[in-house]
């Protein structure tokens, strides 16, 4: 049986492509990019082209392209980073309760040493509320991290409006911006942030390898040592075909966003049109507008979250229970939570995240599939 993945808020499948691209750094061009000698600088090259690229897709200059492992050291290396280097002004940092566990964990980490963290909370749709933003600045703020789109739920956060209140109060602004990438149009040079993250698995690119944009004008300090690389931001000897790979998958991605974002709401309508019709109560989680196109997180009253998956999976449909990083635990989601949302849309969430390969027939298919498991569970409960 041929299974229907929509779980690309997990992860996504690696494009053809995009392999293509990679496999010459896999084999003959193999070369250190730190060697003098021409099999180093023909890579040494490529990353800078590759950089150059991912760099476009920002409107970013390349000098402020920090290759790193992907977007939780992304997010490590612009939390601590920035921390570190302008601990003389202050240890307080803002971020909100509904961050990814890369924001969060780091920031429960620099706890431990004599930081103090202020978590926004959220309102029902999942965005902060900007008065307790403003509230919260203190002269000790140096970092606020709030993300541009959220994993679990979709909701797209006032990044503007964040960074405009940041940047009047003198504080450096961070979004986690993975999710984002490839389905929102991102613009440095609009958008007021100091620090954005990306990854490549989020867009039919490789694992392992991620990147921090981080403007000129920001100081930090690396909590990596050991080499020269990334100008000292970030040792290490370069995955150079991971690199290859990310550059293809941005290149790819730009040139696509507008009907992939086309495609991803098209799913969304059939998901939702196709339980209407078939009489399955849901409750849609997360902004109703400003949401990413890709993430639909819906809660069936009286359906159990971890059986409704075990029940997908046995349909040959992947989906999640939220970050694959906690996913499983089937612990309930600290997004859902800070949400304040009721016990029963707590304990029946499911995110279906759409993708690169998804075809309109196998939404419908899934779409009735879910619809069908969903109304047995309850009539096996009535």
């Amino acid at each position: 049986m041929k299974g229907i993945y929509l779980d690309h808020a997990a992860t996504t499948p690696v494009r053809p492509e995009v392999l293509e691209a990679m496999l010459p750094y896999l084999r003959e061009r193999h070369g250190n990019p730190s060697s003098l000698h021409s099999f180093g600088q023909q890579t040494r090259h490529a990353v800078d082209e590759a950089r150059a690229r991912i760099a476009v897709c920002l409107h970013a200059s390349p000098a402020e392209i920090v290759f790193t492992s992907g977007g939780t050291e992304a997010d490590n290396t612009a939390i601590i980073g920035v921390a570190l280097a302008n601990r003389d002004k202050g240890k307080h940092i803002i971020t909100s309760r509904i961050e990814h566990h890369a924001v969060l964990d780091t920031c429960e980490y620099l706890e431990k040493f004599g930081y103090e963290v202020t978590y926004l909370p959220v309102d029902e749709t999942g965005t902060i509320i900007l008065d307790e933003l403003r509230a919260a600045i203190r002269p000790d703020t140096v970092l606020i991290s709030v993300m541009y789109g959220n994993n679990e739920v979709g909701t797209l956060q006032p990044v503007a409006e964040i960074g405009a209140i940041a940047h009047e109060r003198g504080v450096y602004f961070h979004t986690d911006a993975v999710q984002a990438l490839g389905v929102e149009k991102l613009d440095v040079r609009v958008l007021p942030v100091d620090l954005l993250s990306i990854s490549a698995h989020k867009i039919n690119g490789p694992k392992g390898i991620g990147a921090l944009y981080m403007n000129r004008r920001v100081k930090i300090d690396p909590y990596l040592h050991g080499g020269n690389q990334e100008k000292k931001r970030r040792p290490g000897t370069e995955n150079v075909p991971a690199i290859i790979g990310f550059a293809k998958a941005a290149d790819l991605a730009a040139a696509e966003l507008d009907g992939h974002r086309k495609q991803y709401e098209n799913d969304r309508s059939i998901m939702l049109k196709s339980w209407e019709e078939m009489g399955i109560h849901y409750v849609v989680n997360g902004h109703p507008s400003h949401h990413l196109p890709h993430i639909l997180n819906v809660s069936f009253p009286g359906v159990q979250t971890e059986t409704m998956l075990m029940n997908l999976d046995i349909a040959g449909i992947a989906a999640s229970s939220g970050s694959a990083c906690t996913a499983g635990s089937f612990q309930v989601s600290h997004v859902l939570q800070a949400m304040n949302l009721p016990d029963d849309l707590l304990a029946s969430a499911i995110r279906f995240s759409f993708g690169y390969g998804n075809e309109e027939a196998e939404i419908r298919d899934a779409a009735v599939k879910v619809g069908e498991i969903v109304r047995r569970m309850r009539q096996s409960k009535a």
